[in-house]
């Protein structure tokens, strides 16, 4: 670029206005804006788009002339234009600004009604006029910008620029924070593009791409985004670090342990969709990157605690969903195209045919995993797009826990203990699958074992040993069958049974007659509450006078997520769900607990679990009502009257206790009228 000669300041003018020189050959009015007036600008074609597959030298080339000059506004033949954005103002990367043109068609800029740089930092304490005197006088004749004299001279730091340029073009500024975890890849984009000119992706909305950059007044890198992905370009403004960073994330090493795996493996195909070879999908699964994805994806729920993972393949996608504290949540999943490794790789390891899609199997592993016994129950059922795999974690280590820690109201401890000191009888206890059912009498057989007493248990499956207790796993494909079990179980002498699930008449009358011939029997069934336990097997078929005569309680339980204790904290409840508690409004006024969440509970509020409770003791009014056959609402109204604690008031207890929210005990309890 040839010598140019330099403008002689006029009187009046702005100090900043002398370090202005004219531009050649260029189309465009240029200026130094920081504390600039207005001034028109010629009209110019607008500029064409660059192929991206030729893009390096032709958009260096237009670059590196728009990083010498500032544009005010740059119009074709239809009028003012700023790129296809609808933006108030541009603002260079440090200290141009650039102002709306007026209606389309007038060559001149609008009046000014954009805040210019200098004012915004004085506005916001970040400087003072001294030091913007300063920082003209260093930039005079220098060809460096405002903010860059600035951040060099250690008078503002970078990132409180970069804001008060959003501030000016009023456009959003993105933290690091704020940036994605990983951005949208477009195939048109290579990651070298990104870094070379510090822009990255943020999210896609239809057509409408949202990208971050240090320089929003690139206009000529934005028109040439706009023109070669075909798409809506909104700006936002982000430090050219976390940019960076958000590129190195998704593109370089900073990828997760799951995309290091899975990384240069080769597609497996697609299961379901043809007859692969048996060998092949066994050799697939020892593979090494296969063995150690599926271990990562165990060894990941565990250390978040998860009692289930599911893995769910969809047409275009593999779900892996772990289930934690009752609650699903979506994890980081392998690429659809490794379903049939890593399913022939689980079905392996839990002893199943790998060559049988077409029908549900079950099978159990057992692995040790940092010291921690760990079962894993397996079950996979064939879907539309393959087999989807349910594995339920039984960590040896904190399945087991005694009575005293589960919860239990002192009163409600005090009867449920008496209820398993009895000779003779049968306890119920009653919950949907995953409410702890198992535990709690796995905490009753504990309390009760002695040397004295011999305990025999029917599982499917047994989930912990218990040292004492004669434990049978049913194994219903040879006819071992709860029934069947409880069938040989009394010729052993047994004084305490243990029946995992009444699931059918046989079972039910076998364990009643087990009762009648003096044995305590201990079982589980799915009902809502308590009462409902007694038409539930009446339903089944049992007679009405049986029931009454070896029932002795029924005990219904839930499990509500516990309040985080590093970020609980006190909060308001709402009206509404005080009286579907059954509160009249306004009788409780005191502050109650909920977790703010916190990197301790992922974020969650949560972290652990305790059982809320419902017993239901049998009394002889109870077997009178039992015998002509009474609703279970008319059981409930009795219980309730007579004492009985609800579900909900216990949970309510507990809410009060700050143990766990009110949000919750509704959740996991049905209404009650």
């Amino acid at each position: 670029m040839r010598e140019r000669p330099r403008i002689q300041d006029d009187s009046g003018e702005s100090p900043a206005l002398g370090v202005l020189d004219p531009v050649d050959q260029l189309p465009l009015r240029v200026g130094l804006a920081a504390f600039d007036s207005e001034a028109a600008a010629p009209r110019v074609p607008a500029d064409r788009a660059v192929d991206f597959g030729q893009r390096g030298p032709a958009v260096d080339a237009r670059l590196t002339g728009a990083e010498k000059v500032q544009i005010r506004s740059v119009e074709d033949e239809n009028g003012a234009c700023l790129s296809g954005h609808n933006v108030p103002g541009y603002t260079t990367a440090f200290g141009a600004a650039t102002k709306p043109a007026r209606a389309a068609g007038r060559s001149e800029i609008g009046r000014a009604h954009a805040r210019l740089l200098g004012q915004i930092l004085l506005e916001a304490g970040q400087t003072t006029l001294e030091t913007l005197e300063r920082a003209l006088g260093r930039i005079r004749g220098s060809g460096e910008r405002l903010g860059e004299a600035l951040v060099a001279m250690g008078a503002v730091a970078s990132e409180d620029v970069l804001r008060a340029l959003a501030a000016q073009a009023n456009l959003p500024f993105l933290t690091r924070d704020e940036l994605p975890t990983s951005i949208p890849i477009l195939k048109n984009l290579s990651p070298q593009y990104l870094r070379q000119y510090r822009v990255c992706p943020v999210s896609i909305d239809g057509n409408t791409l949202t990208v971050a950059t240090a320089d929003p007044t690139n206009l000529l890198l934005l028109d040439d985004l706009r023109l070669s992905l075909a798409m809506q370009i909104k700006v936002a403004v982000a430090a050219p670090e976390g940019i960076l960073e958000a590129i190195e994330r998704t593109y370089t090493g900073a990828a997760t342990p799951l995309q290091r795996i899975v990384e240069g493996m080769e597609d497996s195909g697609a299961p379901g969709e043809g007859d692969e070879d048996v060998s092949h999908l066994r050799d697939m699964a020892f593979e090494a990157p296969v063995v150690r994805l599926v271990n990562l994806i165990i060894e990941n729920a565990l250390g978040a605690e998860a009692s289930d993972i599911h893995l769910e393949p969809f047409e275009d996608a593999l779900r892996v969903r772990y289930r934690i504290d009752g609650v699903l949540y979506d994890q980081e999943a392998p690429p659809r195209r490794l379903q049939a490794a890593v399913t022939s790789r689980i079905k392996i390891m839990a002893e199943m045919n790998i060559a049988e899609r077409r029908l549900p199997q079950d099978g159990r592993i057992r692995v040790v995993l940092h010291s921690r016994r760990v079962d894993i129950r397996v079950s996979t059922v064939p879907t539309v797009y393959g087999e989807s795999i349910v594995m339920r974690l039984l960590d040896r280590s904190t399945i087991f826990l005694p009575l005293e820690r589960l919860g239990f109201p002192p009163e409600t401890q005090a009867r449920l203990e008496r209820l398993i000191t009895l000779p003779h009888g049968i306890l119920l206890v009653t919950g949907p699958t995953g409410s702890g059912k198992t535990t709690t009498l796995y905490a009753a057989l504990d309390k009760i074992n002695a040397p004295d007493k011999k305990i025999i248990t029917v599982e499917d499956p047994v989930e912990y040993q218990l040292k004492g207790v004669n434990q049978i796993p049913v194994k219903a494909k040879i006819g071992l069958t709860f029934a069947t079990g409880l069938r040989h179980i009394v010729r052993q002498d047994p004084d305490v049974i243990m029946i995992g699930e009444i699931r059918d008449l046989e079972t039910a009358e076998i364990a009643i007659q087990a009762s009648l011939t003096g044995h305590l029997v201990f079982s589980t069934l799915h009902t809502n509450d308590a009462p409902g336990a007694i038409p539930r097997l009446q339903d089944m078929g049992c007679e009405p006078y049986l029931v009454s005569s070896v029932l002795e309680g029924v005990l219904a339980q839930r499990l509500v997520r516990r309040i985080c204790a590093s970020c609980r904290a006190p909060y308001e409840a709402e009206p509404s769900d005080l009286v579907a508690l059954g509160l009249p409004p306004g009788e409780w006024r005191q502050a109650l607990f909920h977790g703010r969440g916190c990197a301790e509970c992922r974020g969650t509020g949560y972290r652990g679990r305790l059982g809320i409770y419902e017993l239901f003791p049998i009394s002889e009014d109870v077997r009178s009502l039992i015998l002509r056959k009474a609703s279970s609402g008319e059981l409930r109204r009795y219980a309730t009257e007579n004492g009985m604690v609800t579900l909900r008031e216990d949970g309510w207890a507990k809410a009060r206790a700050g143990l766990t929210t009110v949000a919750e005990v509704l959740r996991v309890t049905q209404e009650e009228s």
